[in-house]
């Protein structure tokens, strides 16, 4: 989960269920991307939770969850804090987890870029063949990286192999200006989740506060060659279609996710990203998502 704001509970059993989330990362300590820990914690001990959880923050997370405890006391489940900071790559299962500085109105504030690790090339089963290869268990050795015999000697898996292709990459602006270091995580990305808390008309109440209007959120995306843009964060006081389209001017594929909406991401070689209208709940009530039109009217928090 990354960030959790008062609401993140009661949305989650609207949707996928109260799900046992392993990570939570915060990209800055402004309440409404903090507010929703301490209740979703003491929901987690009074179910009986047992398994740990890790939540990433950067520096002054220690010190925010001092505070905290008041609130919800101690947990009878193991709470780890780690503080982290921009450079730093966090490793999960085939993935990383990338920090990277943001420019927002607090003494620290991170964005996060998912990048997935690179798949091997396609198999070339025919090649494989034609060189001696047993098929069976042998053509599966050669693409977990293993040499096997072939009709004249070993066979490399670089020779039966085609090159690595790229795994997906998604960022994660939360609140931020224009940033150099949210321009260089979304070098390529697929999807890049981006802070667009203004429209045009107040481009510099959106400078003051440390936020971006959707405008420029496009226009970083259009320069970072992003697949696509979500616009996050918007006022309460737009109509979304309004900034949708300010930002669809200089890129137009924006999309301004709702709450229970979904991002499909496939393989570059399977097709572009895709918004799955109200997908989290239907797929929730075990029913079936199909894509529809993002533009009807809706808002996201206030800036802070």
């Amino acid at each position: 989960m990354f960030d959790c704001g008062e609401g993140a509970q009661r949305q989650l059993q609207r949707s996928l269920g109260l799900v046992q989330v392993d990570e939570i990362f915060l990209t800055h300590f402004h309440a409404d991307h903090f507010l929703g820990l301490p209740g979703l914690l003491k929901t987690y001990d009074l179910g009986g939770r047992e398994a740990p959880l890790t939540i990433y923050g950067p520096p002054g997370l220690t010190s925010l969850f001092a505070a905290l405890e008041g609130i919800f006391g101690r947990t009878r489940f193991p709470v780890t804090l780690e503080e982290v900071r921009p450079g730093e790559k966090l490793a999960g299962d085939d993935y990383e987890i990338r920090p990277f500085e943001v420019s927002h109105r607090t003494a620290s504030a991170l964005g996060y870029a998912l990048v997935e690790d690179p798949r091997p090339g396609r198999f070339d089963p025919d090649l494989a063949q034609r060189l001696g290869v047993r098929s069976g268990p042998d053509f599966g050795r050669l693409q977990r990286g293993e040499a096997v015999d072939g009709a004249d000697g070993p066979v490399d898996p670089s020779d039966v192999m085609g090159s690595d292709r790229a795994g997906r990459t998604v960022v994660i602006t939360g609140d931020t200006a224009p940033s150099p270091g949210a321009a260089e995580a979304a070098d390529g990305a697929d999807l890049l989740i981006h802070d667009s808390s203004f429209a045009d008309d107040e481009v510099d109440r959106a400078a003051e506060t440390g936020h971006s209007t959707a405008r420029q959120a496009a226009a970083l995306a259009g320069q970072a060659d992003v697949k696509m843009l979500a616009l996050v964060h918007i006022s309460a006081r737009y109509h979304v279609g309004v900034v949708l389209d300010q930002a669809r001017e200089e890129f137009p594929e924006t999309v301004a996710p709702r709450d229970f909406d979904e991002i499909e991401i496939p393989f570059a070689e399977r097709g572009e990203p895709s918004l799955i209208k109200n997908g989290a709940r239907e797929r929730g009530e075990g029913g079936e998502v199909s894509a529809t039109s993002e533009d009807s009217p809706s808002s996201s928090e206030g800036p802070c």
